[in-house]
C-alpha cells in the first residue's frame, strides 16, 4: 500500500520499521518538528524523524495541520492509509478523509478503557489486571474511533517502559495484519460503558503519596519509570524510587524504616519496599550502595 507514517517517540519506531519490512511504500513521514534538548538546548530530532531519516524516506514536521495548505500537501500525498502512532498532533477532518482507508491509530490500550494521553501509565496506577493494543480507525473525537484489531497482554508487575515495549512491538504486528487484509478486520464501534480517560500525566503525580496503601504506592514506581520517577524527599535530597516491594509492619505513613536489607517507607496500611533508587545526577543503585554513602534519617518522614 501507499501509506503516509505519522509518528514520533519511540513507541512509534516499530511500527515504521514493520512497515517498512513488509514492504510498503512510506510516500512520507510526518513527525513532530525537532525541540531544544540537553544542557545545551540544541534541537534534537524526534525518535521517529531520525529512523526515517535512516531508512531514507522524507519526512515532514509541521507544527500544526489546521492550514489549507498543509491539508492540500498531506492529500496530495494521494496515500491508501495514514499509520499512526503516537504522532501528538491532532488531526482535522480533511486530513483523516484523505487517505483511501483513513487513518489508522495504534492506541496502546483496550479501548474504550484509557482513551487519551497516558493509557499505559494510567492502567498501571489504576491497578488494571490487564491491557493491550487497539488499531482503531481515527474519527474527529477523542480516541473515540471503531476498533479494527486488538491484543491483550497481563500487566503482572512490569514497568511502563517494559509494558511501553511490549504494546509497541504488539501494535506493530498488528496494524500490518490490518493492512494485509482490511475485510478481514472491519472497524467495530466501540462499547459505550466503560469509558475512562487518560489524562497527561503531571510531574507532580510522581511523589509517593505514603498516606495511600504501600500497593498504590509501588504501582506509582511502576507506572513513572522510567520517567518522571516516582520519589520521596530525604535530607534535601530527590530520591527517585525505580523498583519496590510491599512488605508488612507499622509505622506513622511517610516515616523511614530501618530494614537488614536496606529500608523502608512507611504507607497507610504496610511498607513500601525500595529495590532500585537513584540520587540527583547519580547512576541507579541498590538501597544497600545507597546507604554506604548517605545516611538516612530513620524515623523521621519523608517529604
Amino acid at each position: 500500500m501507499r501509506i503516509v507514517f505519522m509518528g514520533t517517540p519511540p513507541f512509534a519506531v516499530p511500527t515504521l520499521d514493520a512497515l517498512h519490512a513488509a514492504g510498503h511504500d512510506i510516500v512520507a513521514v510526518y513527525s513532530q518538528p525537532p525541540r531544544p534538548a540537553g544542557r545545551g538546548k540544541a534541537l534534537k530530532s524526534s525518535a521517529v524523524h531520525a529512523r526515517a531519516n535512516a531508512l531514507g524516506i522524507p519526512v515532514r514536521t509541521p507544527v500544526r495541520l489546521r492550514d489549507a495548505d498543509a491539508q492540500a500537501a498531506f492529500a496530495a500525498l494521494d496515500a491508501d492509509a495514514a499509520v499512526v502512532a503516537a504522532y501528538g498532533l491532532i488531526l482535522p477532518p480533511p486530513v483523516l478523509a484523505a487517505p483511501r482507508l483513513g487513518c489508522l491509530n495504534v492506541h496502546a490500550s483496550l479501548l474504550p478503557r484509557w482513551r487519551g494521553a497516558a493509557p499505559i501509565q494510567r492502567a498501571i496506577l489504576a491497578g488494571d489486571a490487564e491491557t493491550g493494543v487497539g488499531i482503531m480507525q481515527m474519527d474527529a473525537g477523542l480516541d473515540t474511533g471503531p476498533v479494527r484489531h486488538e491484543g491483550r497482554t497481563a500487566i503482572a508487575r512490569n514497568t511502563a517502559g517494559e509494558l511501553t515495549d511490549e504494546l509497541a512491538r504488539m501494535g506493530a504486528r498488528l496494524m500490518i495484519e490490518v493492512l494485509a487484509d482490511p475485510d478481514r478486520h472491519p472497524p467495530r464501534p466501540q462499547p459505550e460503558q466503560g469509558v475512562t480517560h487518560a489524562a497527561k500525566i503531571a510531574k507532580t503525580e510522581a511523589r509517593i503519596d505514603t498516606t495511600n496503601t504501600a500497593e498504590q504506592a509501588e504501582r506509582q514506581v511502576r507506572a513513572f519509570n522510567p520517567a518522571p520517577g516516582a520519589f520521596v524527599e530525604v535530607a534535601g535530597e530527590r530520591l527517585k524510587i525505580l523498583a519496590a516491594d510491599c512488605a508488612s509492619g507499622n509505622a506513622a505513613p511517610g516515616t523511614l524504616v530501618e530494614r537488614n536489607d536496606g529500608f523502608a517507607i512507611a504507607c497507610a496500611d504496610a511498607l513500601l519496599v525500595p529495590r532500585l533508587v537513584q540520587r540527583p545526577g547519580r547512576a541507579a543503585m541498590t538501597p544497600a550502595e545507597l546507604l554506604r554513602g548517605f545516611g538516612l534519617p530513620f524515623g523521621t518522614s519523608v517529604g
